[in-house]
């Protein structure tokens, strides 16, 4: 009781203590992110002091989103738009430094070049008119401000493709070859060397006795630190838990499933009587039944063999109308299937046809209305009837097909089921000879019945199929074991835990932080973000809830932006060294010039090797050895080289045949095909070495 007395009498000082910690809190993560700089909170990134807002970023990545398509995802969005934006920085920064600007008329120039055929610019005549254009503009400015919007995104796109072929010319005008670089690549093909030689291969010597420790490994990083610069990093291990129908939710599924054969008696809550339905197998409306119990459409078409489940087809071929087959599980679908019908049908035909599209057809991009297309067939089926001699230029002057109007629209030795239904019923349910306007979904045929190859069983069948799912006994089963699994995750060894359970342990190494994807997950950016995030520390374990489950993941390593780990790099950077030791050892080996006596004494033989040149520099029976060919360049006729450091061993030259390249009256030839080689692929290089320079804060992971 006293303690509260003295609470009590406190309380004020209490409280002023408690609000002056929480504000101290609040202010610690204010400077934290960067103070009270709100321009900052909303900055995805600066490039070389240029700030790229964040909603202006955003709204570009929702239009790129829309240009990539629904496959696509808000990832590979960013990332994108990422690329854009930091390719214009640094351009626009040349552009400036070099005075290259669009004026209004070269503007006017690109865009009467870009439009000139389309027909909103173009006077009575068809010719391009600026002063249509200029309307356009003033129009749409005025009325249509997401059209106008649209407009000037075009503008600006041309100015900046512009200015970049500009500068692209300015760099590769400064890229060019002399009549001696002309030369000397002529001479790098046609000076020809022949050499005798010994190698000496680094597996000649055991590994053992030249091990490799990690300080000569940090050290080798260290001296080639422009190979082993990398991005921050996150690697992880994870467990999936799926909800997957269990055995006991299939059978259970199967057994619903066949009592759609029996007699169902249903409550009508209107009569409250009760109403007799029949099963399956002797319901009338079939198409009705299989929409109100089936996850998938009937299909009112006959279909071959080869177009039946694979599961069912050898059963269902031997049944006839108004029989029941299943239910049996194919595809992810519990199905019971009911023979409605069969018939022999041909298994292919040839026929010509002459499409005529309209406005709102399938794939179509007519202006004509439907009933002009029909009053059109019509006309041409009548001057067919009475001459099928002219079928071919009708159909090259008339039909919409471009995949037939030049061939007299004809299709040759079609499958059954390849053509739209109408076109491949009339086809296949017709006679040879048959000619008929016919509508499909693609517009109005005129089809003509020229040959039936064959004949084939086919059979239309109704399928009933229900998704096999997951019980919420399962579901709820899943979710148990994967909460027990994080629990004794997070209390032992996340690796032991799972090997005791008898759970994959699946790893993911060296994830950069704008990735979004886990092999063989798919899209997991929330999994990714996670690891990244500044409170997610090395071993922290998380679950996370997918489209097929759980997923319970540990982060296994964290790594900073610079060099390489060595871990990550000893399996590339140890047989280098290895070999770099191996070659001391056998260097310090060989004494003499003598080559017979230098490969006696190391167990190997003289070999030879003819017309070697620069611009190839693969020597028969020892491989791609660069240093090597360079050095034999290097010797007179006859002499023999030291001991030259290769690919895959010490080898020792000797030149024995000198030959050189007839001297030309000019390498002019030789000087443009140089410049040409230097030209190929510079834009993209010195785009690069511009962004490589460029100064860059990317804060895209906090927003994305």
């Amino acid at each position: 009781m006293a303690i509260l007395n003295k609470i009590r009498q406190r309380s004020l000082f209490l409280i002023i203590i408690i609000a002056l910690a929480l504000f101290s809190f609040v202010l610690a993560d204010v400077f934290k992110n960067g103070g009270f700089d709100s321009a900052k909170q909303n900055r995805v990134a600066t490039i070389n002091g240029v700030n790229i807002d964040r909603e202006d970023f955003s709204r570009k990545v929702e239009q790129q989103t829309r240009n990539l398509g629904p496959g696509s995802t808000q990832t590979r969005a960013v990332n994108t738009v990422w690329d854009q934006e930091v390719n214009r920085v640094v351009l626009e920064e040349q552009y400036e430094e070099l005075g290259i600007e669009i004026g209004p008329d070269r503007l006017n120039e690109l865009l009467k070049t870009r439009f000139q055929n389309d027909p909103t610019f173009q006077d009575t005549d068809g010719f391009f008119s600026e002063g249509k254009m200029q309307e356009y503009i003033a129009t749409i400015k005025e009325g249509n401000p997401e059209a106008y919007s649209r407009w000037v995104d075009i503008e600006q796109a041309t100015i900046t493709t512009e200015k970049q072929n500009i500068y692209n010319n300015l760099v590769k005008a400064g890229i060019g070859a002399t009549l001696k670089d002309g030369e000397v690549a002529y001479r790098l093909d046609g000076n020809k060397v022949d050499i005798q030689y010994v190698q000496i291969p680094y597996t000649s010597k055991s590994d053992d006795g030249f091990e490799v420790s990690k300080e000569e490994i940090a050290s080798y990083i260290k001296n080639h630190s422009e190979d082993f610069k990398t991005e921050a990093s996150r690697s992880i291990r994870y467990v999936k838990f799926e909800e997957k129908a269990s055995l006991e939710d299939e059978n259970g599924l199967k057994a619903t499933m066949a009592n759609l054969n029996n007699v169902r008696v249903l409550p009508n809550r209107a009569t409250k009587v009760n109403d007799t339905l029949p099963g399956f197998a002797e319901v009338q409306d079939i198409a009705e039944f299989v929409s109100e119990n089936s996850d998938l459409p009937y299909q009112d078409r006959f279909l071959l063999k080869s177009q039946l489940s694979k599961t069912a087809a050898d059963t269902l071929m031997t049944m006839s109308a108004g029989t029941i087959y299943g239910p049996y599980s194919d595809g992810g679908y519990m199905k019971l299937d009911r023979v409605v019908a069969t018939k022999q049908v041909p298994d292919s035909v040839n026929t010509r046809h002459i499409l005529l599209a309209y406005q709102g057809a399938l794939r179509s991009q007519a202006t004509r209305t439907k009933d002009e297309a029909k009053a059109t067939g019509d006309s041409l089926l009548a001057v067919i009837k009475r001459s099928k001699s002219k079928f071919s230029d009708l159909a090259a002057a008339f039909s919409d097909d471009q995949g037939s109007k030049n061939n007299g629209g004809e299709y040759k030795s079609t499958p059954y089921g390849q053509f739209a239904t109408e076109y491949n019923d009339f086809a296949f349910d017709g006679r040879v000879g048959n000619l008929d306007l016919v509508e499909t979904d693609f517009g109005f045929h005129i089809i003509e019945v020229q040959k039936q190859v064959g004949s084939s069983k086919a059979m239309k069948i109704a399928t009933v199929a229900k998704e096999i799912l997951a019980s919420d006994k399962t579901i709820s089963e899943t979710y148990n074991t994967t909460q027990k699994f994080e629990i004794a995750a997070r209390d032992g060894d996340f690796a032991e835990v799972a090997k005791e359970k008898g759970y994959a342990l699946r790893p993911v190494n060296r994830m950069l932080a704008m990735e979004e994807s886990l092999p063989g997950e798919g899209s997991q950016r929330e999994i990714v973000q996670w690891s990244f995030e500044e409170g997610t520390k090395l071993g922290d374990i998380k679950r996370f809830q997918t489209n097929e489950g759980y997923i319970v993941a540990q982060v296994s390593t964290k790594r900073k932006e610079g060099l390489m780990a060595v871990e990550d790099v000893s399996g590339r950077i140890t047989p280098i060294i290895r070999n770099e030791k191996k070659a001391a050892a056998i260097i310090s080996g060989i004494s003499g010039t003598d080559l017979d006596a230098i490969a006696s004494s190391n167990g190997q033989t003289v070999k030879t090797a003819g017309a070697l040149n620069m611009g190839n520099t693969t020597i028969a029976g020892a491989g791609n050895e660069p240093k090597v060919v360079g050095a034999a360049f290097a010797l007179k006729e006859g002499e023999v080289s030291e001991p030259i450091e290769g690919e895959r061993g010490v080898y020792i030259v000797k030149a024995t045949a000198i030959t050189e390249a007839p001297a030309l009256d000019n390498y002019g030839v030789y000087a443009n095909q140089a410049t040409n080689a230097a030209r190929a692929g510079v834009t993209a290089k010195v785009l690069e070495a511009l962004k490589s320079a460029a100064d860059i804060e990317d804060n895209r992971a906090t927003f994305y």
